[in-house]
Parts: structure tokens; C-alpha cells; sequence
């Protein structure tokens, strides 16, 4: 299931989010990793589960693999694919592969820098940038690799892409997000947000371009993750309000209080977008109380 066939439909299209495990999958079938449990407990809510592709630079079981396991279950995936690990040969031949296996969705990026992570001393491919990549994803769907060359049987997938509206000057943002759209992007998640002002005024600028937009919502866990993350995660702002909300209560309160939070947020922001992507950094059961705040599901 694409999800632009959702798109067109004018559903409000919900995705969440999983990490692989760092490790194989079992063999033995009948135990499932916990990417697949996360997901499991996510299926009744979301129309689709994004697989993150070794994020912030940490080496886990790869996207892809994780992705087709996740299918096998009923799961619809939506694979990750980043620059900062392969060149262009591996990046085509893992999206022939990923469609070959049944995978009908991709978020295209470029991937975290490798100083983020924990192999710090690993050599970044960065071969093609996001839109490169794109680009050249869109060459496959029409029967080309990048270079020119004809392929058969060549693939019909979803194309995903990344905005922040988070980003000053936002003017630049936005033309990266045309780059995107004139490259082949056919929707769009976007970083993580909290603030309903700055996002209403990147969605006046980035409606123009008439493409599927969904906000992208990171669950916040305590008043520490907020103030880590506006020192050190570039790109992402949480106000004071927010970390004061989230520190204003106990700690065994905390979940409830951060599903009314972000309900609350996407409650706000839902008629700007076609969409949410939730990322619940392992909160995942806090998912249906997110979605009854908001009046989504």
C-alpha cells in the first residue's frame, strides 16, 4: 500500500516510527525482534511504521531487513534510505532490492553525520545529497539507473522526503523542499516540532507546493530530553513552555501528561497537514492516548 494512495484519498495519513534492534533478527520465527513488537503495538493506530536506517549514526540491523519482517507481519514499512553509508551502486541496488521484496513506501535522506554516532572513526559515503538521491530514485521508477542506463523491471514506489521548519532562514528550507518536489518527492515529514507559531508560519510558505505534508511529532519525555535537544540536536527548538509542562509532574505521570502534550499539538496543527508521523522513542503505548487528544482516530 502506497501511501500516496492514501493521499489522494484525502485520508489523514498517521505513520510512527521504530529503531531496529542493534543486532540480528532471531532465526527462529515464531520470536519477533522488538521493532517488530513496537510495531505490533502501533498497527491498530497508524497506516504505516517508518524503520529508521541506523540513526543518529549508531550501527543497528539494517532497514531494510527490518522492514521486510515488519511486512511479513502485516506491517505496512516505510524504508529508510540514507546517503551517509553507501554510494550511488549500493543506494540503486538497495532500492531494486527493497521493491523487489514487496517494499512500497522509502523516506529518501541524507543521514546523520557519523560524528553523531558510535563509530566515530567509520569513513561518511555521502556520494549524492537528498535531493541526489531522489532524483536518482525517480531515474529507476522510469526504467534508468543514474547513469543512464536501461533497467528492467524497474520500480514503483512511494517517494518520501524531509523538511524542517524549524530551519532559519526558512526561505531556504523551502527551496530545498521545491528541489525535493521537482527531483520526484511525492510527500513530506517533517523534523520534529513544538511550536504552533513557527510552524503555521513555515505551512504558509510550503502550501504552494500542493504535496502531502506531515508533522512530525517526537513524544517528550522530561524537561532533561528538551533541554539536551535544544543544545545539542541542530535544527530543533523546544520552547520553555513545553519543557516546563513535562517537569511540572512526577516522573510516573510523565507518560500521561506527554501523550497530552503532543495530542494537544497535533490537535493544533492538523488542519495545516495531511498528516502526522509520530515518534515515540519507545513510548509506543502512549500512542492511542497521542491520537484520542488529538481527534484523529
Amino acid at each position: 500500500m502506497k501511501l500516496t494512495t492514501l493521499f489522494d484519498k484525502g485520508e489523514f495519513v498517521i505513520t510512527g516510527e521504530v529503531g531496529p534492534i542493534k543486532g540480528a533478527i532471531h532465526r527462529d520465527k515464531s520470536i519477533e525482534p522488538s521493532c517488530a513488537i513496537e510495531a505490533l503495538q502501533l498497527q491498530q493506530h497508524v497506516h504505516a511504521v517508518n524503520v529508521t536506517d541506523n540513526q543518529s549514526a549508531v550501527m543497528r540491523l539494517g532497514s531494510l531487513a527490518a522492514s521486510v519482517r515488519l511486512k511479513t507481519n502485516g506491517i505496512e514499512p516505510v524504508y529508510q534510505l540514507t546517503c551517509r553509508d553507501r554510494n550511488r551502486l549500493a543506494l540503486q541496488s538497495d532500492l531494486l532490492t527493497a521493491y523487489s521484496l514487496g517494499i512500497d513506501n522509502v523516506l529518501l535522506l541524507t543521514g546523520d553525520h557519523i560524528q553523531l554516532g558510535d563509530h566515530k572513526e567509520a569513513k561518511p559515503v555521502f556520494d549524492l545529497d537528498s535531493v541526489q538521491l531522489i532524483e536518482m530514485a525517480k531515474g529507476l521508477k522510469r526504467g534508468y539507473d543514474i547513469s543512464g542506463n536501461r533497467i528492467e523491471n524497474y520500480l514503483d514506489m512511494a517517494f518520501g522526503a524531509v523538511v524542517n521548519p524549524n530551519f532559519d532562514p526558512i526561505d531556504l528550507q523551502v527551496m530545498k523542499m521545491k528541489k525535493k518536489i521537482d527531483a520526484g518527492a511525492q510527500f513530506f515529514q517533517t523534523q520534529a516540532v513544538y511550536d504552533v507559531k513557527m510552524f503555521e508560519a513555515f505551512m504558509n510558505k510550503a502550501q504552494q507546493f500542493n504535496c502531502p505534508i506531515q508533522v512530525g511529532v517526537v513524544i517528550l519525555k522530561s524537561p532533561q530530553m528538551g533541554r539536551f535537544m535544544n543544545k545539542n540536536v541542530s535544527g530543533i527548538h523546544v520552547p520553555k513552555d513545553w519543557i516546563d509542562e513535562i517537569g511540572s509532574v512526577d516522573k510516573q505521570d510523565r507518560k500521561k501528561k506527554a501523550a497530552e502534550m503532543a495530542g494537544r499539538f497535533i490537535e493544533e496543527t492538523k488542519a495545516m497537514v495531511q498528516g502526522v508521523h509520530i515518534m515515540p522513542l519507545g513510548w509506543t503505548d502512549i500512542v492511542p492516548d497521542i491520537l484520542e487528544h488529538a481527534h484523529v482516530n
